[in-house]
């Protein structure tokens, strides 16, 4: 999410009544809390928000029977090993945005991108600018679902906004993980923040010693490498961004929001504000970027990105307006704020097209395109995203240049908070069913039913972390 440091209340959860419909116009908008979806999508359950996390839901996790959901005031834990009864088994309140969530054996990694007195779940907000104050990774130990157990912070620069597991390789799989940590907003007065910020950290992890972890480096993802103003300095690397009001600025680039790692591949893709970039993980150590790509005609802040099965295409997400704006509508219209779709060829990235939700969304609604993840068919490329109020989408991109929706869920404007402050943060596809995060109406699931993906059932993973691709089998199982 662009905006980070927000802190929005639970009001109340809205009955929702349920209609199926074609795709909606701006005159066809459902009723506050209402649903509305494609025949071919099943709400199976909604499970409210804990009352102990009085903030917004934000990202999600899962291994084994377990669903992971990040909250700015910590996270919880569920229970899905039958769907239908999907139940909440622990919250644990550990405030400070966004904590986005991973997991890992028996870890559990929360990102904080928000400026905290220390690094306790005690901790209240204070400024980058005093150096003593504290923003990056928590590790906790979940091998105890009930009770998950506070283990070590690791303190990045800029905090994190986002992180991405990556394995290591060969023999180190077994002793390591590194976490890549995309984070951004430098000052020039932030001590342990300042510009310019175009790296990444990289957070070792030793799996029989976490509380041992610590940054191994900070590589530079965009060097300096012209003087275009004539101090005699070279500028910063990355885009240089255009600086007009919204909805026509574009992002700098200064640090990267997400990064998509393909380990079975040894790549990865980033998001980087102001651009998209691939790179070569093959050294977890030193990953080194070997294409990048700009868009200054229609993308605002580059967000996020997912790789095709064979990864051989990348989705780019443009999170126009942070997420707090309403973009989908006839004013913003089809090309800004929505996925872009490129294919790697000879190692560079070919732009193909864009893809964005036709249904017009209320002026009180956030929508822009945000996280999601594939849907293991063989032979086609299919992927499931949230939209914020947009809702829930899917989409048949197997055709990069003519990306289709086959099927879509949504709620009229979420009147339980403010204005153009709901929907769903994530959606992602696990083991059957598509598990939706709601920033204020907690975790619905879906079940797809469609001869275009019903041969998914099939695939079961052990483990998903979005930002952690992994391959599914071509053939199920």
């Amino acid at each position: 999410m662009f905006i980070p440091r927000r802190a929005l209340v639970l009001l109340g959860t809205a009955v929702a009544l349920t209609i199926t419909a074609l795709p909606a116009q701006a005159s066809d908008i459902p009723a506050p809390g209402q649903i509305s979806k494609s025949a071919n999508i099943e709400h199976v359950t909604n499970v409210p928000k804990p009352a102990a996390l009085a903030d917004i839901h934000t990202d999600m996790a899962f291994q084994g029977d377990y669903a992971y959901v990040g909250n700015y005031q910590g996270f919880s834990i569920y229970d899905i090993k039958h769907p239908k009864r999907t139940s909440l088994v622990s919250s644990v309140v550990c405030p400070g945005g966004q904590m986005d969530v991973s997991v890992y054996g028996d870890l559990l990694f929360g990102s904080v991108d928000s400026s905290r007195n220390n690094d306790s779940c005690q901790s209240t907000g204070q400024s980058a600018r005093i150096k003593e104050s504290w923003e990056g990774i928590r590790i906790f130990d979940v091998k105890d679902k009930a009770n998950p157990v506070y283990v070590k912070s690791v303190e990045t620069n800029c905090g994190s906004h986002t992180h991405t597991i990556v394995p290591g390789k060969g023999a180190d799989a077994a002793k390591h993980v590194y976490l890549y940590i995309s984070s951004y907003g430098p000052a020039a007065d932030f001590p342990d923040c300042k510009t310019p910020h175009d790296l990444i950290s990289i957070v070792k992890v030793p799996l029989d010693n976490p509380a041992g972890a610590t940054v191994l480096s900070t590589p530079v993802l965009f060097p300096p490498t012209r003087d275009t103003n004539g101090d005699g300095v070279p500028d910063d690397g990355g885009f240089a961004g255009v600086p007009l009001p919204y909805p026509n600025g574009k992002s700098a680039t200064s640090g990267c929001h997400d990064i998509t790692a393909y380990p079975e591949k040894d790549i990865a893709a980033g998001a980087c504000m102001g651009e998209g970039i691939l790179m070569d993980i093959s050294d977890r150590e030193r990953p080194v970027v070997t294409a990048t790509v700009r868009d200054e005609v229609n993308f605002a802040f580059w967000h996020s990105a997912t790789f095709n099965n064979a990864g051989t295409k990348v989705i780019f997400t443009d999170e126009l307006g942070g997420g707090t704006r309403a973009t989908c509508n006839e004013a913003i219209g089809p090309n800004r704020g929505a996925n872009a779709y490129y294919d790697l060829v000879g190692g560079q990235l070919q732009f193909r097209s864009y893809f964005k939700i036709a249904r017009h969304q209320a002026d009180t609604e956030n929508c822009v395109a945000h996280n999601g993840s594939l849907i293991p068919v063989k032979g086609r490329d299919i992927m499931v995203q949230a939209w914020y109020q947009g809702g829930i989408s899917v989409v048949d991109f197997t055709d990069s240049s003519r990306p289709e929706e086959i099927a879509y869920f949504e709620r009229g404007p979420d009147n339980t908070a403010p204005p153009l402050s709901g929907g769903f943060w994530s959606a992602y596809y696990y083991n059957g069913y598509i598990y939706g995060s709601d920033f204020n109406l907690g975790l619905d699931v879906l079940r797809i039913n469609d001869p275009r993906t019903n041969q998914a059932k099939s695939v079961k993973f052990d483990i998903l972390n979005a930002q952690t691709q992994p391959s599914y089998p071509e053939h199920g199982r």
